[in-house]
């Protein structure tokens, strides 16, 4: 069967080739990053996590954290060690990056300090890092140039 015969999801999820050696170094990268702000979520910064936890998220604080970095630790992980599959886990991490925005927003419109962001200036400025992290995470997996187009 052809890639055509093939579903969308099925195309998304089919194992990809190969990339470039600087998108490989940034994927790895981010995949550490990530992997180690999961491991503060539970460790050393958990109490300043939970100041960041908006306040229209009705669940307990402590479990956002928590399960929040028990994802950050499975993208990290997948990015690093999942290469043939870096399109669908580059389009799951960037989609978690979107998901946690509201949380930024929130930190910045009620004026929540945390991790040196003590300033309505440096939370805004912080704002425009998100973007151009999911930039990045599409960019360094080829989420974007290799994904599937719908025929």
């Amino acid at each position: 069967m052809t890639d055509h015969g093939k579903s969308f999801l099925a195309r998304l999820v089919a194992p990809s080739g190969r990339t470039s050696t600087p998108r490989t170094i940034v994927r790895l990268v981010l995949g550490a990053i990530l992997a180690f702000a999961g491991v503060s979520h539970l460790t050393v910064a958990r109490e300043e996590f939970q100041a960041q936890v908006p306040k229209f998220v009705s669940l307990d604080a402590d479990l956002v954290v928590v399960a929040s970095g028990i994802v950050e630790i499975t993208l990290g992980a997948a990015l690093m060690l999942l290469a043939r599959r870096r399109v669908p886990v580059g389009w799951v991490v960037a989609l978690f990056f979107i998901a946690v925005f509201p949380g930024n927003i929130a930190q910045w419109l009620h004026a929540r300090d945390g991790f040196g962001l003590d300033t309505d200036s440096k939370r805004l400025v912080r704002l425009f890092f998100q973007p151009a992290l999911i930039a990045v995470t599409l960019w360094s997996t080829g989420a974007w140039k290799d994904r599937p187009r719908v025929s």
